[in-house]
């Protein structure tokens, strides 16, 4: 029998690497797409560090910002797992630079899919479209929340927010055989296939270079990254997972711990690691002037969590312990000369 081909979104990212490893392990054909051609050896190569792809690896030319390429991108395909989200800048005044190529980004590849009789989709939202809102501090909140928008809140956050929202709406006015199940992922940390495009890693990196003069106060739900291509395997193909959202959230750790994690963990390495806790009011009076810190500053204090129960239970996912995730990310980044 031919294996069944499956189309990952962003080939180049870190989780649709990881991903696009998983599938090849598990015996799929994979189709992923390029902005550009000149980006399928860099793809290769990351892909061939962890398998060798052979020639069940092909490629797609297709931009979430445009429609050419999608109806040929899907031809043939029996899942896709739509990963990739368009880049933008998060400090940018204007949010729809955000907002609005992620949720178009997500209607085209939900239209090419249907319109190509694909079986099921899986969507890479994120566990900040099921959160509460900006003024409750604790608690663990399920997938039956979703996050009210807020002109207040980070871009990024509205962005996989609507995006998700805008995928849920299209499904539900559309009549045909094609599914859809969203991952709703926490911090995603663990070992990098490249030195290149390290995505949400690079906080992991600044650490161990002592580019950070401490830890802000904030907890991060931490996920590794091939349990993360895990889970959206196993709700490619489970027949239960069908129209349902999936939290994928790991371990709930503050920054400081990690840092101490880092610091005790990698022995010569982790000399640089500052361990200091930095005061809240310092983290907001430096937003005034830095942009970047700005989208963290809701989050200082609060210690809401996500629960997982239902990957758990109907998808028998388990996640590895945030330890073990953020040292084998540290590792990696040493191996692979990323810092």
């Amino acid at each position: 029998m031919m294996a069944a081909t499956v189309l990952v979104t962003g080939g180049t990212g870190y989780v649709a690497g990881w991903c696009i490893v998983a599938l090849l392990e598990h015996g799929y054909d994979v189709r992923t797409t390029v902005r550009s051609l000149a980006k399928t050896q860099a793809v290769r190569a990351a892909v061939g560090s962890v398998v060798d792809p052979g020639d069940r690896l092909s490629f797609a030319v297709a931009d979430l910002t445009d429609d050419a390429g999608w109806d040929e991108a899907v031809r043939g395909v029996e899942y896709v797992l739509h990963v990739a989200s368009p880049l933008g800048d998060e400090t940018s005044r204007d949010a729809d630079a955000l907002i609005i190529p992620a949720r178009e980004g997500t209607l085209r590849v939900l239209r090419a899919a249907t319109t190509g009789g694909v079986k099921r989709v899986v969507m890479t939202s994120a566990a900040n479209a099921a959160s509460p809102s900006l003024y409750t501090a604790e608690g663990v909140t399920d997938e039956t929340l979703w996050t009210v928008d807020d002109p207040s809140l980070p871009a990024y956050r509205r962005s996989k927010t609507l995006a998700e929202k805008a995928a849920w709406d299209f499904m539900a006015d559309y009549d045909g055989p094609t599914e859809l199940a969203t991952i709703l992922p926490g911090a995603v940390f663990g070992p990098i296939l490249a030195d290149g495009n390290l995505g949400s890693v690079r906080i992991i990196a600044r650490m161990i270079q002592g580019d950070l003069p401490g830890a802000p106060r904030i907890g991060l739900e931490v996920v590794d990254v091939r349990d993360l291509a895990d889970l959206h395997l196993r709700a490619m193909t489970a027949p239960e997972a069908g129209g349902e959202r999936f939290l994928g959230t790991g371990e709930f750790v503050w920054m400081r711990e990690i840092a101490q994690t880092l610091h005790d963990g990698l022995g010569d390495a982790g000399k640089k690691v500052s361990t200091r806790q930095i005061p809240d009011f310092l983290v907001r009076l430096t937003s005034l002037w830095d942009r970047s810190l700005r989208s963290i500053t809701i989050s200082l204090g609060r210690r809401n969590r996500h629960t997982t129960e239902k990957a758990r239970r109907i998808l028998g996912w388990s996640p590895r312990p945030a330890e073990e995730t953020v040292l084998a990310c540290a590792n990696s980044l040493i191996a692979r000369h990323a810092i």
